[in-house]
């Protein structure tokens, strides 16, 4: 597929009209966002809405990571600050509490949301905004969602749906692993669809189509967590990041994290003879040697593969990550391990069944069942989401 692409697109911060402005003239605001909430020329939002004449922006809110994104791993919280460049409180909601307080909210009147999301369920601030929203929706704040790309495109869904008890902070809705939805698109669909109920408004960016991939964006990539460098790292996320609930590295600790995946235990050579037969398009899983200098494997040397994506429109990140998970469990059943609880506060399931959304899911990888078989067997569900999401999609093809 070739994109024929003309200018940059166009943020929701970017478009934010003089005439939204004007309404809010005299309103108390608060902004969720990171240090990755930058317009297209890489100033801040925050410095953008306190320019802005006529509106009041009190407090700041914060995700997983913490403003600056610079808590590297999961449950690694973050406390409220003040924000040197500006003096305005720093509310974290990834700290004490995951939810915000009706004291945060009794200093604002509207709530603009910038956040960079990934594509791909797992990613907790999605379920931030949901927080917030809920909140929203209980005081009668609005909230204004400013939208951004999702980086791996808008066409392609991917995965199975989360069975409700396997609700977490790292899948509270049933979505797909790769939804294909910007963030703006998910709030609308939690607001309505899932019935939260916030007064909510959406500012849409211009020139982006469903086709586009971030690199087709021309718009300027700021990490929006520790893990997350570069836009190829997301296209490898949806299912590098099952590994998390495992023994095995995903990368972290190098500078490639989750497309470096390996273990000091495994032989690249027959884990490659196994996955031959699979239909892993799009990509190649080239052999290599990684030292991780933190988390998992610290200073040890890990055999595995670095994920290149050599066709994004046809690779399947999903698949390509069970089929090689599927093969490891086969080849190393002494070595391979799960990793237990806790894992994003949930302190009894196991983390890989959180991560999956599905006990039985990982129960039939372990039986050898064929990725394909399964893919056939969820694909009811993602079609029922295909029209579930439906509505609330602003962008064309």
């Amino acid at each position: 597929m070739v994109l024929e692409i003309s200018k940059m697109t166009l943020l929701g911060i970017d478009a934010l009209s003089d005439e939204t402005l004007a309404r809010l003239r005299g309103s108390r605001c608060g902004l969720l966002c990171n240090h990755a909430s930058v317009n297209r020329d890489l100033v801040h939002s925050r410095f953008i809405l306190s320019a802005a004449s006529g509106i009041n922006l009190s407090c700041l809110f914060s995700p997983q990571h913490g403003f600056e994104a610079e808590k590297q791993d999961n449950m690694i919280e973050s406390d409220h600050a003040i924000d040197g460049a500006t003096g305005l409180t720093v509310f974290s909601l990834y700290g004490d509490q995951r939810r915000p307080t009706t004291q945060m909210f009794e200093g604002i009147d509207v709530l603009f949301v910038d956040l960079n999301d990934v594509g791909t369920r797992v990613y907790t601030f999605i379920y931030t905004m949901a927080y917030c929203l809920e909140k929203a929706a209980e005081l009668g704040t609005m909230v204004i969602v400013l939208d951004r790309p999702n980086p791996i495109g808008g066409l392609a869904v991917e995965g199975n749906l989360i069975q409700p008890e396997f609700s977490s902070f790292v899948g509270l809705y049933p979505l797909p692993m790769r939804h294909g939805m910007t963030i703006a698109e998910l709030a609308l669909l939690f607001n309505d669809g899932i019935g939260l109920g916030a007064d909510l408004e959406i500012v849409r960016m211009d020139g982006w189509r469903r086709s586009m991939y971030f690199e087709d964006t021309r718009l300027p990539w700021v990490f929006p967590s520790p893990n997350m460098p570069t836009p190829s790292t997301a296209k490898v996320y949806p299912g590098q990041v099952i590994w998390e609930g495992t023994n095995v590295s995903e990368g972290r600790g190098t500078t490639l994290p989750f497309e470096l995946v390996g273990a000091p235990y495994w032989e690249v050579e027959p884990i490659a003879r196994c996955l031959a037969d699979q239909e892993l398009e799009g990509c190649l899983l080239r052999p290599t040697l990684f030292e991780p200098t933190s988390g998992k494997w610290t200073g040890r040397s890990c055999r595995g593969f670095q994920i290149h994506v050599l066709d994004h429109y046809v690779f399947k990140p999903y698949r390509t990550s069970l089929a090689l998970y599927q093969t490891v469990f086969k080849l190393y059943p002494e070595e391979f391990s799960y990793k237990e609880p806790p894992y994003e506060y949930e302190f009894e399931k196991l983390p890989m069944d959180l991560i999956l959304g599905d006990r039985w899911l990982r129960q039939q990888i372990e039986a050898g069942a064929s990725i394909t078989e399964l893919e056939q067997q969820w694909q009811e569900g993602v079609d029922e989401f295909m029209k579930t999401r439906a509505p609330y999609l602003l962008y064309d093809d």
